[in-house]
């Protein structure tokens, strides 16, 4: 997303006037934000893998002998 974009919609959030941060913040707020936190993180995860792909693999591997000697 452009910073211009980010910055604009920033502006708009009325969770940044005063009379917002005195006010509890409502479910679907919470549920808005979390969701934007997880896009986020999901977004630095996915980087993260295409820029250190011999981590990822010993990863996948290392989680592949973990499955291999689970027990039921």
């Amino acid at each position: 997303m452009p910073d211009g974009a980010k910055q604009e919609r920033d502006a708009a959030d009325p969770r940044d006037t005063q009379d917002a941060q005195d006010a509890p913040e409502t479910d679907a707020q919470r549920r808005r934000r979390r969701a934007q936190f997880l896009r986020e993180l999901h977004e630095a995860k996915a980087l993260r893998d295409r820029v250190q792909p011999r981590r990822v693999k010993a990863a996948r591997m290392r989680q592949a002998m973990r499955m291999r000697t689970f027990r039921w």
